[in-house]
């Protein structure tokens, strides 16, 4: 194995692998933390949405919070953590909707999907605060709403479309 890229979020390793058939092939594996994808519930049925600037397309997204669960970290305490950090929040029910690798012709990242509510204020004295890069715009709708977002081309997050259609 070659380590070829070590990045904050991924790193990016070169190697040769033996297939089931018995055929050697070099693979390039991108190598990424599982991930949490939250769908974050009001008490009225409407969820908390969030818009951010994503360098990798240079523009705004609609998106659902997520991010990735960090080294130690177990995936449930990650949502309350990202959700937190992400609109101010903290989630008091957790629930586990799935995981599905979104790439794995290239990339190992599991992300892992949840339903989540009855929100709350986070302590004032909280060290969980947003990420340095991060500049979210957070907007509450109705999950019919958010779906229609999809279909109308305004939501064109993968993570967040397919999480839509879990709840």
């Amino acid at each position: 194995m070659s380590l070829v890229y070590k990045g904050r979020v991924f790193s990016v390793e070169v190697e040769t692998r033996r297939y089931p058939n018995g055929a050697e092939h070099e693979v390039a594996i991108v190598r990424h933390a599982p991930s949490v994808v939250i769908v974050p519930f009001e008490t009225d049925d409407r969820v908390v949405i969030i818009r951010q600037y994503r360098a990798s397309v240079d523009r705004e997204l609609w998106e659902l919070p997520a991010g990735r669960v960090e080294e130690n970290e177990n995936p449930e305490d990650a949502v309350r953590r990202e959700c937190e950090e992400e609109i101010g929040r903290v989630p008091t029910r957790v629930e586990r909707l799935g995981a599905l690798y979104p790439t794995p012709g290239y990339c190992d990242e599991l992300m892992i999907f949840f339903r989540v509510s009855d929100l709350q204020v986070p302590p004032a004295d909280s060290a969980h605060k947003p990420d340095e890069d991060e500049d979210i715009t957070c907007r509450t709708v109705a999950l019919a709403e958010a779906r229609d977002m999809v279909t109308r081309g305004e939501m064109v997050d993968l993570k967040s479309a397919f999480a839509l259609t879990l709840v």
